[in-house]
């Protein structure tokens, strides 16, 4: 086992009453923390120069919510991605007077450091001119990757009446907040697993690894059900043709009684010091929830080591 190892503890609480957590590891070795913060009213970062240093890094708020209007409640599942030299913060918002009136939105920082230096509100997520649906309904978790020299958004987006189904959609980006295409179906909440309580597929992740894309995503309710799905398509395909994705039949994880883990889900990716993936989801440790599960602050930040099978694909389970 490396230092590095030692240090880290997996499958765990690692930090605490921090949903839907996002790590990005910078060019210069610096590793950033962000989350969902119970009181879904500010955005925070803490960086460390090692994973394990983030637990009980600084935690510093760099926007707050509005007091009224777009972006003034429910300030949801921040990322921190680095684009073409400047700082991207994507997240969703609700407003005061509508609370579920949820969006995608963009800040920008263009100074070298994200916590000290300037955000600028970019506005909702942009969407071309023929494209009538993007945005336009009850949309949030946002995620950006690069591919083959482009860049690409997949976010989640409900859609009907009544029992209202939460998709994943992708298109590709013009800009950090603008989408050059019009929105292509990933995946729908097709399967019994996806449909607890909810219709839900959301939290979108990425990870390019063995000449594939692989994207992660949570079903279900925020309860003891939210559990991980799995998409795949390979890195010469088009990825805005749905059939280049291949769709897993079952979840790839989700609660386990014997680990003490429950309603694992809206993860993402990063890596330890020496390379290894590592995936960084929140759980409960408890079944029984109070109150709405949406406002307990219980999901807690947690780090698993993946492992690769011999196809290459992910392999997720919480055996150390």
């Amino acid at each position: 086992m490396s230092e590095q190892e030692k240090k880290l503890t997996f499958n765990e609480p690692w930090i605490l009453q921090r949903a839907d957590p996002y790590i990005y590891k910078h060019t210069d070795g610096t590793y950033y923390f962000t989350a969902s913060v119970p009181a879904y009213d500010q955005i925070v970062l803490r960086r460390a120069d090692s994973l394990a240093g983030l637990q009980n890094a600084e935690e510093v708020e760099i926007w707050h919510k509005h007091e009224e209007g777009i972006m003034s409640y429910h300030i949801w599942a921040p990322e921190l991605h680095y684009i073409n030299g400047a700082w991207y913060i994507y997240f969703a918002a609700g407003e005061k007077e509508n609370v579920w009136n949820i969006r995608p939105y963009v800040l920008e920082c263009k100074d070298e450091d994200p916590i000290t230096g300037t955000w600028v509100e970019k506005g909702k997520m942009g969407c071309v001119e023929e494209d009538e649906f993007s945005f336009r309904a009850f949309s949030l978790d946002g995620t950006v990757f690069e591919n083959k020299g482009k860049y690409y958004y997949i976010w989640a987006e409900k859609v009907g009446v009544g029992r209202q189904i939460s998709n994943l959609y992708i298109g590709e980006l013009e800009t950090p907040y603008q989408l050059k295409t019009v929105q292509v179906l990933l995946t729908t909440p097709d399967y019994d697993w996806e449909r607890i309580g909810f219709w839900v597929n959301e939290g979108p992740a990425v990870i390019k690894r063995n000449g594939k894309i692989f994207v992660t995503y949570s079903a279900s309710e925020t309860g003891v059900a939210y559990c991980m799905g799995m998409l795949t398509a390979d890195e010469e395909s088009d990825l805005l043709d749905p059939l280049s994705w291949k769709k897993e039949r079952y979840p790839v994880l989700c609660s386990d009684d014997s680990k003490g883990i429950y309603g694992p889900g809206h993860n993402s990716f990063t890596v330890d010091e020496e390379g290894n993936d590592i995936l960084v989801y929140h759980a409960r440790t408890e079944t029984e929830i109070v109150g709405d599960p949406l406002y307990n602050p219980n999901r807690h930040a947690m780090l698993m080591k993946i492992k690769w099978d011999e196809q290459g694909r992910p392999v997720f389970g919480f055996d150390d």
